[in-house]
């Protein structure tokens, strides 16, 4: 496959995944962006076509979800301008960084394990496990720390963040789904914004792509504010990230 040339089976077969993966994802608050990256391996795509992508989806899907869920009632500012104000410009760097493949794999590897077993695994109603006030300091360090993984990778980091909220017991999950919805966004505007100034765009098909999200967004915030989010397919999508990721690691 040529850098900025995909297959148009491989196009047709990103959308179907795109999709599901954009209904299942949004279900929870997030954009998807584990998943995307998870497909574009099974199908081969140019690891220099990978960020872009994954990023350019994550921001239509992240908006679509955040703005449903924070008209819905749920949004926090308090709990979301410190993480911002850490992960947006540490993002931007880890975009930016020269990463080996060896690392890039290695890093990419354990962002698809604990995004499936954030879908597999992890109830969307989990009690918290410590019980730690919500700081804003500490907030703007977790935020730099995600930022930076995030913007290596390709992700938004809602699948650390998240989990974080519900472990600690700083919100509730639909609200913490409003939370991890804009911090994905404005994360992966940060991290597109890194890549195309690393002069690798997305390629031509996220034409076709992104509409396939936005529905997959749509349905998916629907089911997740209707707390219909759907189990057994979220964990076969988690079968297919851990899938991925043994093909990333081996191949």
């Amino acid at each position: 496959m040529a850098p900025q040339s995909l297959e148009t089976e491989s196009i047709a077969l990103l959308a179907v995944l795109f999709f599901v993966a954009s209904v299942l994802y949004s279900s929870v608050g997030h954009a998807g962006a584990s998943a995307y990256l998870a497909a574009m391996i099974l199908v081969g795509v140019p690891r220099e076509l990978m960020k872009p992508t994954a990023f350019s989806l994550n921001i239509l899907v992240a908006t679509l979800v955040g703005v449903r869920f924070a008209r819905a009632g749920h949004f926090r500012w308090h709990l979301f301008w410190p993480l911002a104000l850490g992960s947006v410009p540490a993002t931007l760097l880890g975009t930016t960084l020269p990463v080996a493949p060896a690392t890039f794999k290695v890093a990419l590897a354990i962002v698809l394990i604990l995004g499936a077993a954030r879908l597999g695994l992890m109830p969307d109603h989990a009690k918290p496990l410590i019980k730690l006030p919500f700081s804003a300091p500490l907030a703007v360090v977790v935020g730099m720390a995600i930022g930076l993984i995030s913007g290596m990778t390709g992700t938004g980091g809602g699948i650390f963040l998240s989990p974080l909220f519900l472990l600690c017991g700083w919100a509730e999950m639909q609200t913490v789904a409003a939370i991890s919805a804009l911090f994905i966004l404005v994360n992966s505007a940060a991290g597109l914004a890194g890549s195309m100034a690393s002069s690798h765009p997305p390629p031509w098909a996220i034409v076709l792509w992104l509409p396939v999200v936005a529905l997959g967004g749509w349905i998916g915030s629907s089911l997740g504010l209707g707390r219909l989010a759907p189990i057994m397919l979220r964990r076969l999508l988690a079968i297919v990230m851990l899938v991925a990721c043994i093909k990333l690691l081996t191949g």
